[in-house]
């Protein structure tokens, strides 16, 4: 039987960061300004920059994350 390996810290790091930049977004365009910026412009370039930056991150690395993936006999 093949063995699995776990899901990595990386893995889970990745996808909780790129779920923090799409709530925080969310909140954005619905006018609730989570980070403590007074101009919107600044507001808004760093809300759309960490998602851009967390998602770029969270699917350019290998995220090994169903069971198949992790099996040592892909």
């Amino acid at each position: 039987m093949n063995e699995v390996k776990r899901i990595t810290a990386g893995t889970v790091t990745r996808f909780v960061l790129l779920l923090l930049a799409l709530i925080n977004s969310g909140l954005e365009m619905s006018g609730v300004s989570v980070l403590p910026v007074d101009e919107e412009g600044v507001s808004t370039f760093i809300s759309l920059a960490f998602l851009g930056g967390t998602s770029l991150w969270a699917y350019w690395k290998n995220n090994d994350v169903s069971r198949k993936a992790r099996s040592k006999g892909k």
